[in-house]
């Protein structure tokens, strides 16, 4: 359902709050606060200091939201591209950018978020949907849980899009002789570097600011932004004969 728009054609933050909402469950009126801080939209203001956005107001923060959803872009690298688009320049699309990798840096055939849902519904498999679409055997998918790489959502009867990817990268390791337990180390890895963010996320989360939850969020995705940046770095720089050395 669309928002009720105002005789002005303006909308509250409550309103451009509702129309992200469908899209972007976990948006919140302080994330939308916190963008406007940063310099990503600027909404005008009543005489008694009321919030007033326009609809391309809301479609821009429509756009920043799917870059951070979508391809894990810090608020930075959006924000400099929309400066640039702003001032009449025509940058190269944010989506073929090489500045900051997406969720999965080294294999781009796998499928993204944008490709596993539509209408920002939650994607939703089923047991047996997972093994098909995931190209897994019963028994590899009993083993990658036992090693905590896949879990069923609450109540353990779907999985979510990110299982089809771990589920569909672990089938094509498969072919080179690869295991489920071999990609434990793996989740052990993300773990420990998961851990390493949360030591800088989690006392910012917990401030008094109105903003602390979105600007811990912010921090969070650039810290991983980088540690995936680091981690693709260093596997190319190992690897015998990598192009670039």
């Amino acid at each position: 359902m669309a928002a009720p728009a105002a005789e002005d054609g303006l909308l509250s933050i409550g309103e451009v709050l509702h129309l992200l909402k469908g899209d972007f469950p976990d948006v919140s009126i302080s994330k939308i606060r916190y963008l406007e801080g940063e310099g990503l939209v600027e909404p005008s203001r009543t005489p008694s200091g009321y919030r007033k956005f326009t609809r391309a107001d809301a479609e821009r923060l429509r756009y920043v939201l799917r870059m951070q959803r979508d391809h894990y872009l810090p608020l930075k690298v959006i924000r400099d591209y929309l400066d640039k688009v702003d001032r009449g320049l025509q940058p190269a699309p944010l989506e073929g950018s090489d500045t900051v990798p997406r969720a999965l840096v080294v294999a781009e055939s796998h499928p993204s978020p944008e490709d596993l849902g539509s209408d920002g519904q939650e994607l939703r498999l089923s047991r047996r949907e997972l093994l098909e679409q995931g190209g897994l055997t019963n028994e590899a998918l009993r083993e990658l849980e036992s090693f905590g790489l896949i879990a069923a959502l609450p109540g353990g009867s779907y999985y979510d899009a990110t299982a089809l990817q771990v589920a569909t990268i672990a089938a094509q390791m498969a072919q080179f002789g690869y295991g489920p337990r071999h990609l434990r180390p793996f989740k052990l890895a993300a773990d420990r570097e998961l851990s390493l963010v949360e030591q800088v996320v989690l006392p910012m989360s917990r401030g008094r600011q109105a903003d602390s939850a979105a600007r811990a969020e912010e921090t969070a995705r650039a810290i991983a932004a980088l540690a995936i940046q680091l981690h693709v770095t260093l596997v190319k720089a190992g690897l015998p004969g990598t192009v670039g050395r």
